[in-house]
């Protein structure tokens, strides 16, 4: 029911998620009635694998997330989450209010031992791959030990979804020298140094799109400015393109002979690909899909939480995070 256009765009992902993996099934929760009208006509192969759970409550996008938790127990949001809890879903994917979605699934979900604090990560696309960057909002305050969690996860992450072997992790700082940065970062570094994780030290926002780092650590207030940067530039560098390419006929002309290449470009940047940012930590996998997602971009939310399911994203950050217990002490 979340997100700028609730189940007008969540109900076609799903039943397009299922079209594309015949093992998958999907519990469709929220109010009854706006479903079952877009469930109306699809196929009876794929209804068969949808259930619809009804909740008579939706946490508005502005809400905040304590009155949700508190007010809104027979939410849409909630009842999802727990679904998850008590195993009778493997995943859930929200585009809703981000702090409700967070606050709910810490609050019933709990977090892995030895983890202090949820993070949000997500994969950039970078010169030569993709670079996993955590936390992009979750916590605006991080000590040196949450930091230490976040490279665990993030490494987790990069191996277990994309079969990177032994990622290469980075924490965000001003400088790549070693005597850059506050006592956190600087405290984190030692702690990754002493760790058997594969630490190559500081990294700057460049780096991010360098490809140098698979996984980038931050706190949540800048690891979160620094993507809203990222989505500006982006909007920005693409207005400029149509503006430029249509400001005469010969320009025009010229944006025609280029099209197979910004075409291409346009594919491989497409930010609907990389939608679905995991809130790692939890003891249940949970996905939170950009607000403004359409069919295409909520259907790859689910993609990512299937894959972390299957993988089992949650039990492998706590097998990882007790053999890195000794660093952590």
């Amino acid at each position: 029911m979340g997100g700028d256009h609730g189940p007008s765009v969540t109900v076609p992902a799903a039943l397009s998620a299922l079209q594309k993996d015949a093992d998958l099934r999907i519990t469709l929760v929220g109010l009854k009635e706006p479903v079952q009208a877009l469930l109306h006509g699809a196929e009876p192969g794929l209804l068969s694998r949808i259930q619809l759970r009804e909740a008579s409550q939706v946490v508005t996008m502005d809400e905040k997330p304590q009155e949700a938790l508190r007010k809104k127990k027979d939410s849409s949001m909630r009842v999802a989450i727990d679904l998850v809890k008590s195993g009778e879903a493997d995943a859930c994917v929200s585009a809703g209010n981000t702090g409700a979605l967070m606050a709910t699934a810490r609050f019933v979900l709990k977090t892995i031992e030895g983890i202090d604090r949820p993070a949000i990560i997500s994969r950039i696309r970078a010169r030569h791959g993709h670079t996993h960057m955590l936390d992009l909002g979750a916590n605006s305050q991080c000590s040196a030990e949450h930091l230490f969690q976040f490279a665990v996860m993030g490494s987790v992450v990069a191996a277990d979804m994309h079969g990177i072997a032994r990622p290469r992790i980075g924490i965000l700082n001003i400088g790549e020298e070693e005597t850059k940065g506050d006592s956190v970062v600087q405290d984190a570094a030692r702690l990754l140094a002493a760790s058997k994780l594969n630490y190559i030290g500081f990294v700057e926002g460049d780096d991010i799109f360098s490809g140098e780092a698979d996984v980038v650590v931050t706190d949540g207030f800048t690891g979160n400015v620094a993507l809203k940067t990222m989505e500006g530039l982006a909007n920005m560098l693409v207005g400029a393109l149509k503006t430029e390419y249509t400001r005469n006929p010969l320009r025009y002309v010229g944006a025609l002979a280029s099209w197979p290449v910004l075409r291409s470009l346009r594919k491989e940047f497409d930010p609907r690909t990389y939608n679905g940012a995991s809130m790692v930590g939890l003891t249940g996998v949970v996905i939170k899909s950009h607000g403004s997602a359409d069919t295409v971009s909520f259907a790859n939310a689910i993609r990512v939480g299937l894959v972390e399911a299957r993988k089992g994203v949650p039990t492998q950050i706590s097998n990882l995070l007790k053999e890195q217990a000794p660093a952590v002490a």
